[in-house]
């Protein structure tokens, strides 16, 4: 089985596993169902090198930090210093640290935008007031409003901000409401 088969496998079995939990809440305002559009998804990466398993889901969660709450992306577990890939090509919009999401790049792509939370480093430089996230380590330097393409190399998994081990956390909006991003997955195996 090929590596993009297994992760639509993967994908499947984790979505129904934690179906029943995320129905047990009422679903906040936003359509987090929705399907997404018909996209040319070819272009479109798999956002972690060294994928090992998704370790949380998209849905109602009982929070590690406490209580049941709703968690707006897909866990996504893999060795500390792993490649994070940009999803799809797009606009770097945001670069941020020292939040719970970590340090964080936040991309938009045609009506799309994807959000890359607990990467490694707390590094973001401005300079001339320009906004930088810098990995030295990894070799990154992306620079918010940089026009960054599919499968390009962003950051890599760290535990910055709220989390209690190595992974991304990869949350996606499609036209302002929350996706879940195994629904993605899914459509980019059936293209």
């Amino acid at each position: 089985m090929s590596l993009v088969g297994l992760i639509w496998v993967s994908a499947e079995l984790w979505q129904s596993t934690f179906t029943a939990d995320a129905q047990e809440a009422d679903a906040p305002a936003a359509d987090v169902n929705a399907a997404p559009p018909s996209t040319p998804w070819e272009s479109a990466s798999f956002p972690v090198e060294n994928f090992v398993a998704y370790t949380s889901p998209f849905g109602y969660r009982n929070h590690p930090f406490g209580g049941r709450r709703f968690h707006y992306g897909l866990d996504i577990a893999a060795p500390m210093g792993s490649y994070i890939r940009s999803w799809w090509e797009g606009t770097v919009s945001r670069v941020s640290d020292n939040t719970a999401c970590g340090t964080g790049i936040v991309i938009e792509s045609h009506g799309w935008v994807h959000i890359y939370c607990h990467m490694q480093g707390h590094v973001v430089v401005e300079t001339d007031g320009d906004r930088w996230l810098v990995d030295h380590d990894g070799g990154i330097q992306i620079r918010q409003g940089d026009l960054v393409k599919s499968g390009q190399r962003i950051g890599r998994v760290g535990m910055t901000g709220s989390t209690t081990g190595p992974h991304l956390h990869w949350g996606m909006k499609y036209q302002g409401s929350w996706v879940d991003p195994t629904v993605v997955l899914k459509a980019m195996m059936e293209k």
